[in-house]
């Protein structure tokens, strides 16, 4: 076993070192690159992802990663996790014909620039024949997966959250629209009255990078291992826990949309940041799973972030910045303003109460998709429907319709549906925190670390050495409980909107 271990070691090395390559790309196209490079750009990934598929399935490293999975009860904790993970991972990998995973990787670094130009234009016609391509790509990585006990749009969901099917999330969007629908319905007719004059200002782009400067000392986001930039659409990526970079988009008519996008992607990132610098060796670094990587990122933007008491305690960095756009303003005028419920068509954009109807809508469309029930040369009509259906809302055009997500242009089906899960799992670990802590005082001190070092302690630290619903567990005590989400909406919304 000493040997397999050398070999797994080693062969871990070398991955990590494709992954340096992938991220400092992926970071790359999406924030400085010129569109023009993306052709040539794509041959060299292509090249790439055919030595990583070598190396990944090499016939010595797949004969020591089951060596090691065969005796995996005599390697220590974090080992014997992984080992399973490996194995899974690499079995699914082996399916994939090489020609098939370098085409694909070639096909997903020529659809970005082409996405955000179709985005920027309103221009779904560009961007469909890629979409489809995308999508007869998933559809045949689907057959190439099935078992006995995993087919379908299933294999999508487990991979993002594993553990989770279409039953699962069926039962919890269900219990969503069960209790909260009605509720955000009887909301959304009243009005939140506050002086609105700020909301018509134009505000400084550089003025709002210094505001974003200032979040991340109060979140902090550690600025030895952190950048901060611009893209078009805000994200996350890390190379391990010294290396960590986000991204927000800086609107001058819309200060609220950069300052709740670097909230959520500190969120993000302080969770790649806290995990235990050992796992930056192994292949268990980075979250546990999508759902719970969300669920720190929306108990900061939106638990925290929104809360009367932090904007009690930061408004004033906000008025220093902007004294002419926020005169006459309080900070309850503000509070309300970035709390109200309105039906919107931006998901990143959506207050918390109407956010999983939007989640909804792409679960549905996903669902028909993988069950050849949607055509594809009319999924904006099939969107727009769903948005009627769901929100009430005409959609006015495609930029602000199907093309407003980045995600089905990585290939990312099966994810969307754990950004509701996240915000679920957010809620249970925040009440636990809270018999830990006194988070309002917390907040009231200016900085988050108290907070900051209990997730540290009870989620973080994990890394993906131990799988979501253990680590839940870990952190709350108790396994999950969607009621805590939607409790924690109506006490807040009924607060806000004095509903007896």
């Amino acid at each position: 076993m000493e040997n397999a271990l050398k070999i797994y070691q080693d062969t871990t090395k070398k991955l990590k070192a494709f992954h340096l390559a992938m991220f400092l790309h992926g970071w790359d196209s999406s924030t400085e690159a010129p569109s023009g490079c993306m052709g040539f750009r794509s041959l060299q990934l292509g090249t790439l992802s055919e030595m990583f598929y070598r190396t990944n399935t090499n016939p010595d490293y797949e004969a020591a990663i089951e060596t090691l999975y065969q005796s995996r009860e005599q390697l220590e904790l974090v080992m014997q996790h992984e080992i399973v993970e490996v194995r899974k991972n690499l079995i699914k990998t082996k399916k994939i014909p090489l020609a098939d995973y370098v085409a694909y990787s070639e096909l997903m670094a020529k659809v970005y620039p082409i996405y955000v130009e179709a985005k920027q234009t309103n221009n779904y016609e560009l961007y469909k024949p890629y979409l489809r391509q995308i999508i007869d790509y998933r559809i045949k990585y689907l057959e190439l997966q099935k078992t006995e006990t995993m087919k379908g749009y299933n294999i999508f969901l487990d991979e993002f959250e594993s553990g989770f099917n279409i039953e699962d999330y069926d039962h919890f969007f269900n219990t969503l629209k069960e209790r909260l629908v009605p509720f955000a319905k009887s909301v959304a007719k009243r009005k939140l009255i506050y002086r609105k004059a700020f909301t018509k200002k134009q505000f400084s782009v550089e003025k709002q990078k210094a505001f974003a400067k200032y979040l991340q000392e109060v979140f902090c986001f550690d600025a030895k291992r952190t950048v901060i930039k611009e893209s078009e659409h805000p994200f996350t990526t890390s190379n391990g826990t010294t290396d960590v970079r986000i991204t927000t988009h800086y609107h001058p008519d819309n200060l609220a949309s950069a300052i709740f996008s670097c909230i959520h992607e500190m969120g993000h990132g302080l969770y790649e940041l806290q995990v235990n610098p050992a796992l930056d060796f192994t292949q268990s670094g980075g979250g546990a799973s999508m759902a719970m990587h969300e669920s720190q990122s929306r108990l900061m933007e939106n638990m925290i972030g929104r809360s009367e008491v932090f904007w009690t305690t930061h408004f004033h960095k906000l008025q220093e910045l902007f004294p002419k756009e926020f005169k006459n303003t309080t900070v309850h005028d503000f509070v309300k303003y970035v709390n109200q419920v309105e039906k919107s068509f931006i998901r990143t954009e959506a207050d918390e109460l109407t956010y999983s109807l939007h989640i909804m809508i792409r679960y549905e469309i996903e669902k028909l998709i993988f069950s050849h029930k949607a055509d594809l040369d009319k999924l904006p009509d099939l969107w727009n429907k769903l948005y009627k259906k769901y929100l009430g809302i005409t959609v006015i055009n495609d930029t602000t319709g199907i093309l407003q997500d980045v995600h089905w242009s990585q290939g990312m089906f099966g994810y969307f549906p754990t950004y509701a899960l996240g915000s679920a799992y957010a809620a249970q670990i925040y009440h636990a925190m809270n018999k830990d802590l006194n988070i309002e005082k917390t907040i009231q001190s200016g900085t988050l670390k108290d907070i900051a070092q209990w997730l540290s302690t009870h989620v973080h630290q994990y890394g993906a050495s131990k799988d979501p619903k253990t680590i839940l567990k870990l952190a709350t005590g108790e396994d999950f409980n969607p009621n805590y989400y939607v409790d924690y909406l109506i006490e807040k919304y009924s607060k806000l909107y004095e509903i007896q």
